[in-house]
């Protein structure tokens, strides 16, 4: 939402800025229509474009990042979103309510470690461990899963694997948990600090 407001923004400037081009070419300076138009035209896409540049640096500073660590990032989470969607096909495919329920916590973890990584680039270094490696295992792992589940006959041998599959994916989910809380961590000290002081201000003030 953020991003398509900036974008609304830029535009309305920009358009601005290109009637204003125009009229000075038009009126200001006796330009012909057409070129008046075509001035105008360069100019707002140059006003569009240069906001978008001044916009990203201000990011990439705001998060204290340097231009290839922010590529880096931006890589990452690319690559990533492909990830997602495949475990989620992956997901979509077993129909088990059991694995239904661990299949949800484990996306809603997944989503808010990639949402939070997204809006805060920074973060990304806080859990590199899940965008190299927990996340290839947990959507590798998912899609075995789902291939075996789908297996119409299933020997004694392929219960056991599938089995075996469900509470490695078990495992995963409690990892990126921690990779979460890791994410988090700070944010959480902060916020116990904060709720200590809180505490102990009310405490004061009912002593008195």
């Amino acid at each position: 939402m953020k991003g398509f407001l900036q974008f609304v923004l830029r535009s309305i400037v920009a358009t601005i800025g290109m009637v204003v081009i125009w009229l000075i070419a038009f009126f200001g300076n006796d330009q012909p229509y057409l070129e008046s138009c075509l001035f105008a035209l360069i100019g707002g896409a140059i006003i569009y474009y240069v906001i978008k540049a001044i916009t990203h640096v201000s990011f990439i500073k705001r998060n204290g990042l340097t231009r290839s660590e922010y590529r880096l990032v931006r890589e990452n989470l690319k690559a990533a979103k492909e990830k997602i969607q495949r475990l989620h096909k992956a997901y979509f495919r077993i129909s088990s309510l059991t694995n239904a329920k661990q299949n949800f916590e484990t996306m809603r973890i997944v989503n808010k470690i990639y949402a939070i990584t997204k809006k805060e680039p920074r973060r990304f270094f806080q859990a590199e461990e899940f965008f190299y490696n927990h996340l290839d295992s947990l959507v590798e792992l998912s899609e075995k899963n789902a291939f075996l589940a789908s297996q119409p006959a299933k020997t004694a041998e392929l219960h056991e694997y599938i089995k075996d599959t469900q509470l490695t994916m078990k495992k995963l989910t409690d990892t990126i948990k921690g990779d979460l809380y890791r994410m988090l961590e700070n944010d959480i000290d902060t916020l116990q600090f904060e709720l200590d002081v809180a505490k102990q201000s009310i405490k004061k003030r009912n002593n008195k």
